[in-house]
């Protein structure tokens, strides 16, 4: 008897929503996103989930709370035996989530972001919805918690997806099957796709060296009306305020295009959205981004000026982020 296909559910919800130009894409994405011979420690992180103590089949999963959180019975020895397998996909970044009584504190407090953005979305439920670079999935429990009728995480890193497959594995299908995870990058999604009602982008743009032609592709995923949320870098100033760093930005060598909110406004203008909104500006507390038991390495306390906190150890001004909200006509 074959094994079981572990994607078979993404494939059917691919065939249930009808991207069909997109399933016939599935088998090479997933298949170069979760190469072996690319990731090296892609084995071990398959092995802690695949480990993960068989769960009793009453649980409860709150997908509304500030902590994504599963209510289930664990025997003292499973949830030692989750705990340390759960730290074996460490980093964990974007959270928090509670699975079973464990706690995963994460950097970010995610959480926080969400409260910010949640009051300034359409209605999220029934929609279709696309999380950019969404990481370990936090906003897309998130966003089936709010009633999405279908939402897909895409981002390339095979830890965040056996992160996210750790966290299904508590979860099971109290969700009702409606949040997937693919390994792929914005460039992965067919072009002009037009088939998302809602799309995420945050934490991404100022990883772009190109950050227009990521405005024109994440356009391309949302049906004509659809709305896009995007969160990014920023600095103060006015529509022609953009500032591009040296090598490193805290840290970061990725780091191309910080625009001001005035200037990202006229970036999707000129990129064909409409109805521009603002809904937040702050700069970063290191309340929001830390490190913790779950994510040991430095953090955003160990890229600033520790004799001036307002900028970074580079010198440039304290990572600033803005949340846009916009409409494809």
């Amino acid at each position: 008897m074959p094994l079981p296909n572990p994607h078979q559910a993404l494939y059917h919800a691919f065939v249930e929503q009808g991207l069909t130009r997109w399933l016939a894409r599935l088998p090479e994405q997933l298949a170069c996103g979760l190469d072996r011979k690319r990731y090296g420690d892609l084995p071990a992180w398959e092995k802690a989930v695949a480990k993960l103590p068989r769960l009793p089949f009453d649980r409860v999963a709150h997908l509304d709370r500030d902590s994504v959180t599963v209510e289930v019975t664990l025997t003292d020895a499973q949830r030692r035996q989750a705990e340390n397998l759960l730290k074996k996909l460490s980093p964990w970044r974007k959270g928090p989530f509670s699975l079973g009584g464990i706690e995963i504190d994460c950097e970010w407090r995610s959480d926080w972001k969400w409260q910010r953005i949640a009051p300034h979305l359409s209605p999220l439920a029934g929609r279709r919805v696309l999380d950019v670079g969404g990481g370990s999935g936090y906003h897309a429990w998130r966003m089936a918690g709010a009633g999405a009728d279908f939402v897909l995480v895409i981002d390339p890193s095979p830890r965040f997806y056996y992160q996210f497959q750790a966290v299904r594995h508590f979860i099971g299908d109290a969700d009702g099957g409606r949040t997937h995870f693919l390994p792929v990058g914005i460039e992965d999604v067919p072009e002009r796709l037009e088939a998302f009602d809602t799309v995420f982008s945050m934490g991404v743009l100022y990883h772009r060296p190109s950050p227009l032609d990521h405005l024109l592709q994440l356009k391309d995923t949302l049906r004509p009306g659809g709305e896009l949320v995007l969160e990014t870098l920023v600095v103060e100033g006015d529509a022609s305020s953009v500032f591009m760093p040296g090598e490193r930005y805290a840290s970061m060598p990725n780091v191309y295009f910080m625009p001001s909110s005035s200037a990202l406004s006229h970036w999707l203008e000129r990129c064909g959205f409409s109805d521009m909104r603002v809904i937040d500006e702050a700069t970063t507390t290191l309340d929001e981004q830390r490190a913790t038991e779950w994510m040991t390495f430095q953090s955003l306390a160990d890229f600033l000026d520790p004799r001036d906190r307002s900028r970074t150890i580079e010198g440039h001004p304290a990572p600033r982020r803005a949340m846009i909200v916009a409409r494809k006509p």
